[in-house]
């Protein structure tokens, strides 16, 4: 099975949940048998039990990390950080145009570029340049309105209470 027709679909806000609904799509593609790759921003270190799922679900689902464990630093990002998430996003366009994938998911994608991390017209250059057949996801918070413009579907997860503020950690099988 093909798409006819891909969209752009970006998941942002200050609530949880992005990441979480961008694979709860995957499953949905994996499903029909299309094949999806997620490609991990800022996201060194796990492993997180979505890539284990993924190893599951090969050949249809492929999960790409990159980035330094632990956060970047806002406002003064490290150097290293800074060329991970470049040739992150060389990957990322690579990948969407390859026309291995029917569902290209760029997580976190929107925290690099509100981060400095990547420009934002590399990531509007990346969205123009894409295949018909491709549907394409971008998650993270502060999506660029740049971006949020240039999508077909914006959906913002908003925080409305969260276990973390009672001191509750993430939890594995839930969190990572």
């Amino acid at each position: 099975m093909k798409l006819e027709q891909g969209l752009i679909q970006v998941y942002t806000g200050n609530g949880k949940g992005k990441t979480t609904a961008s694979l709860g799509l995957a499953l949905r593609a994996t499903g029909r048998e299309l094949k999806v790759c997620m490609i991990q921003f800022m996201k060194g270190g796990g492993p997180y039990g979505e890539q284990m799922a993924a190893e599951r679900l090969a050949p249809f689902l492929t999960i790409i990390q990159t980035g330094r464990p632990g956060w970047v630093r806002k406002g003064n990002p490290h150097e290293e950080d800074k060329q991970l998430a470049a040739e992150a996003l060389e990957l990322a366009a690579k990948t969407v145009q390859s026309g291995e994938y029917d569902l290209v998911i760029l997580d976190e994608i929107n925290g690099a570029v509100s981060m400095g991390l990547v420009p934002v017209d590399g990531v509007l250059d990346l969205m123009r340049g894409k295949p018909h057949h491709v549907e394409l996801v971008l998650t993270g918070r502060n999506a660029h309105e740049r971006v949020i413009e240039a999508a077909d579907l914006v959906t913002e997860m908003r925080e409305v209470k969260h276990y973390y503020k009672a001191g509750v950690p993430a939890r594995v099988g839930i969190e990572k």
